[in-house]
């Protein structure tokens, strides 16, 4: 892979992909740039196919954060919250990020100065979306996902579910954080968060469209003068 540096100011918000299926000589090459906690975590995958795609996915990770910060992929540190959310030791840029994979792709999100999460589900229409609606969804949500069917009700759940994820990820809450706390709503044209039924204007939403049978969404901190139309969409190959 060659990039050159970037740099944030023009483009607040950088959005990279990347296909989670390559070569077993990237892979190796990939391997030797994660730290030995990486690795550890790697090993204790127990299927080959789900060990490869974190390897890929934090070796890439990796490679696409030595961009902005000028430090070699190897040599780039992470400390981590009490609820596993990385970040970066050192961090002067005030550089944040957040990745998520779901198959056989991944997506990362890169800002500076602002809070940020993204987070990327495959439509899988096996999921039972009406049931998991009801138990963590809010009450408009889930009649709306309750008012759909087939593929329309997989793909609404979906984009709930990714947008939700998002914004708690970027809090560095996690899932424990409270799906049914969150709920998405729509302030002239914008998409925002209602967090317990309080829109919260500091915090914007914006879906995303990766691959066929993906979908994904970024949540990012934000004033209420400012938008994402900003967001700069990279391809790593």
């Amino acid at each position: 892979m060659i990039y050159s540096s970037r740099s944030l100011d023009d483009n607040p918000v950088n959005i990279w992909q990347a296909e989670l299926s390559r070569s077993p000589l990237e892979l190796e090459e990939l391997n030797t740039i994660l730290a030995p906690d990486e690795r550890l975590r790697a090993d204790k995958f127990k299927l080959e196919i789900h060990r490869n795609r974190f390897i890929y996915a934090r070796g890439i990770l990796r490679q696409i954060l030595s961009l902005y910060v000028d430090i070699a992929p190897d040599k780039i540190e992470f400390s981590y919250s009490d609820r596993g959310k990385p970040s970066l030791v050192n961090n002067r840029l005030n550089i944040q990020f957040n990745i998520s994979h779901s198959e056989n792709i991944a997506v990362y999100a890169v800002t500076k100065n602002r809070r940020i999460g993204i987070d990327i589900e495959y439509l899988d229409e096996k999921h039972d979306c009406l049931n998991i609606a009801r138990r963590f969804f809010s009450e408009r949500e889930f009649e709306m996902i309750k008012g759909s069917v087939g593929k329309d009700r997989s793909r609404l759940f979906f984009q709930f579910w990714t947008a939700k994820e998002a914004y708690l990820k970027a809090t560095g809450e996690g899932l424990s954080g409270g799906l049914d706390k969150v709920e998405i709503s729509s302030d002239n044209g914008r998409s925002n968060y209602s967090i317990n039924g309080e829109t919260n204007y500091n915090w914007q939403l914006q879906q995303l469209y990766p691959s066929e049978n993906y979908l994904a969404a970024v949540a990012v901190e934000i004033t209420k003068e400012q938008t994402l139309s900003t967001v700069y969409y990279c391809f790593h190959k």
